[in-house]
């Protein structure tokens, strides 16, 4: 279970996995067409996941993770959401938890999907 401690708090991705990077792999683990949510790192020796980019699919968590094997990434770590929101709003969760644009490969917060005024659960970017 990949957790980072920051400001005296343990967080968790509440993700399965890890599993390898890859297309097979992919496929064989993330078997729903469903939105979801996804982090991208590597396993340490000791087993632990490091979380160096989070995204999320909208529509379809299995082709966006397709999408992202461009980076070289070793593992990878999912869950499917209840909605686009949810999906959404766990990526923002996400993104703060393990450090935004500091720690992690994401140069930029979150995006909402066009066509909404969501607000991001932690900060007040879109307020």
């Amino acid at each position: 279970m990949a957790k980072y401690k920051r400001s005296s708090k343990i967080v968790t991705l509440n993700m399965n996995g890890p599993y390898g990077f890859n297309s097979a792999e992919i496929d064989h683990v993330v078997t729903q067409k469903s939105p979801g949510n996804y982090a991208l790192g590597y396993t340490k020796d000791d087993s632990s996941f490091v979380v160096e980019y989070v995204g999320r699919s909208d529509k379809d968590v299995n082709q966006e993770l397709k999408a992202k094997l461009k980076r070289k990434d070793k593992k990878f770590k999912y869950s499917y959401a209840s909605s686009p929101k949810a999906a959404f709003e766990k990526e923002c969760q996400n993104y703060h938890d393990f450090g935004e644009s500091e720690q992690l490969d994401n140069e930029n917060h979150p995006d909402r999907p066009d066509g909404t005024n969501w607000k991001c659960p932690v900060c007040t970017i879109f307020d």
